[in-house]
């Protein structure tokens, strides 16, 4: 019984406090409509975050990362990603495709993920980017155990502390709580 009436105080809390406090809501970018030449060239992925730990567990692993985004031609953008694990580089590409009728990036090979560009206003940071990738589960039945739908915030500046807390921040806002900053405690792989 006191079990369920702290519960419902707690409720009760949260949903005052979001009334007083309301979340800040990320800015989408249109793919079809952004000045691509402003967001081409190097990004340094600062943090991921999810409502599950699932799906953000393989940058756990990963000391730091650095990508490069280049265009190619027929609305085609080559992101290449440059990480570190142990004293092991990794370089890894994804090719995405803009569709000009929809506000999404499609990755080459994963029709179905479906791939979102927000600005960096959820860090309160002009020099960055936040890239969502959401995946609906391959078994409806089964549920989202193999779904995907995770934030990752990317950053023109290899040092950004206080823009990680903010977002880590905003996304715990949205009940976000998984989370996962790179160490980068090694040398950036080229």
């Amino acid at each position: 019984m006191l079990k369920e009436v702290f519960s419902l105080v707690l409720s009760l809390y949260t949903l005052l406090y979001q009334t007083i406090v309301p979340c800040l809501e990320p800015e989408m970018l249109s793919v079809n409509a952004i000045d691509r030449q402003k967001h081409l060239g190097t990004w340094y992925f600062k943090a991921a975050v999810s409502h599950r730990e699932a799906d953000i567990q393989k940058f756990r692993v990963l000391d730091n990362i650095v990508f490069t985004m280049e265009e190619r031609a027929n609305d085609t953008l080559l992101l290449t990603g440059h990480m570190r694990m142990g004293d092991n580089c990794i370089k890894q590409t994804w090719t995405y495709h803009i569709n000009l009728e929809s506000n999404d990036l499609e990755l080459e090979g994963r029709p179905q993920r479906k791939n979102l560009l927000w600005s960096g206003k959820w860090a309160e940071c002009s020099e960055c980017i936040i890239f969502q990738e959401i995946e609906p589960p391959l078994d409806k039945e089964k549920g989202t155990e193999d779904s995907l739908h995770r934030h990752m915030l990317y950053s023109r500046s290899s040092n950004s502390s206080d823009i990680v807390a903010t977002f880590l921040k905003n996304a715990a806002c949205h009940d976000m709580q998984a989370n996962v900053t790179p160490r980068q405690e090694k040398e950036f792989c080229t």
